[in-house]
């Protein structure tokens, strides 16, 4: 697979870690904003290819870990009612709320299916008209484009037993609220490239001006993370505070105008709490007015009326790995009371998320790397 093996040369790789070693003179701070470049850097040893004074800190970019604890309990209160097929992607199902997860719903007896597409759940939807089907619509912008869809196109072929749960976030106000932390310790940013795909990359620059902090989209594989990285640490050595785009194959400075389009029609932008990292202005996407008939949490709204979430595991300090100013072998539960078979928290379930990159690589570099 050409393009696979183009951007996995273990030559490409080893030179850009040696040209990132020559151009470091002073310890700098960058974080990945995205889970899926936390576990390739994980994966290939990414990090221990980089002078000691480089370090990579892993950010809020995973949907699943920072999808709120009260829209989990939503979530699996409505899977449990009679009559529901609750549709997700497999990476939520044990995702744990106060008093269980949905895979804990399926095992009771809950429909709960996993899907492929939101547009798959609408199907269902269309071929059980006596059952309500409802979607977990979660995640960042990449996947919010597909969830409008799948909202659209009920409410234009009038499929009203459709809803969702929506929780989607935002990644620049995000970034905003971790630089304005006053126990912030990120210098510069890698910004996800799919991300970017989908919205293009304007939002970047006011930020990297504002805060003074390099700002640079690259992508997922290891010449892709390597190339953000040499990016980032020359502009800090050279003083420099810009937003670059190193991922020009994939993301448009203008993103994808379609994607964009279908976000303004179904979604309208509100303040929204984020798992580990409280409630941040501007960050979420809710349904706007005209398609809340088909808003899930509106419509099982009496079975969570009274619910107060319990609070999170007090051992588990996944804020403090969202924001940069810890990693996950720093927690003393980490592979010990926390593991992916018995997790307490959300970073250790996903896919995405650093506690689970981290439990499941710190093999050397050279066994991933083509030879």
């Amino acid at each position: 697979m050409r393009f696979l093996d183009e951007y996995r040369d273990r030559e490409a790789v080893l030179k850009l870690a040696g040209a990132i070693r020559a151009k470091a003179t002073r310890p700098w701070t960058i974080m990945e904003i995205c889970g899926g470049q936390t576990h390739s850097i994980m994966r290939f040893g990414l990090d221990r290819l980089l002078p000691d004074d480089v370090r990579l800190v892993h950010g809020p970019g995973c949907p699943v870990c920072v999808t709120p604890l009260a829209v989990i309990d939503q979530a699996v209160a409505i899977a449990a009612e009679e009559g529901v097929i609750f549709c997700t992607f497999g990476d939520m199902l044990r995702v744990p709320g106060s008093g269980g997860d949905l895979y804990q719903v399926k095992a009771e007896g809950g429909d709960v299916r996993i899907v492929y597409s939101p547009l798959d759940a609408v199907e269902l939807a269309k071929a059980n008209p006596e059952r309500e089907v409802v979607f977990f619509a979660i995640g960042f912008e990449t996947t919010a484009p597909a969830n409008a869809m799948a909202v659209y196109r009920a409410k234009r072929e009038g499929v009203t037993n459709f809803s969702v749960v929506a929780s989607h976030v935002l990644v620049p106000p995000a970034i905003e609220a971790l630089l304005s932390a006053p126990d912030n310790q990120v210098q510069a940013f890698l910004a996800a490239g799919h991300v970017c795909t989908v919205m293009g990359i304007d939002e970047y620059p006011p930020l990297a001006e504002r805060y003074r902090v390099p700002i640079v989209v690259t992508g997922f594989e290891p010449v892709d993370l390597l190339a953000g990285v040499l990016a980032a640490v020359t502009q800090l050595e050279e003083g420099r505070h810009e937003a670059e785009n190193c991922y020009a194959r994939s993301v448009k400075a203008e993103g994808n105008v379609h994607a964009r389009e279908m976000l303004r029609e179904v979604f309208t932008v509100v303040p929204q709490a984020w798992r580990g990292l409280g409630e941040i202005a501007k960050s979420g996407l809710a349904l706007a007015p005209a398609y809340q008939a088909h808003d899930a949490v509106q419509r099982f709204a009496h079975l969570f009326e009274d619910h107060v979430p319990a609070p999170e595991d007090p051992a588990c300090i996944s804020g403090q790995i969202m924001r940069g100013v810890a990693k996950p072998d720093d927690c003393p539960e980490f592979g010990r009371r926390c593991t992916p078979q018995r997790p307490i928290g959300a970073p250790m379930v996903s896919n995405e998320g650093a506690c689970a990159a981290y439990f499941r690589y710190r093999g050397p570099v050279e066994e991933q790397l083509n030879p």
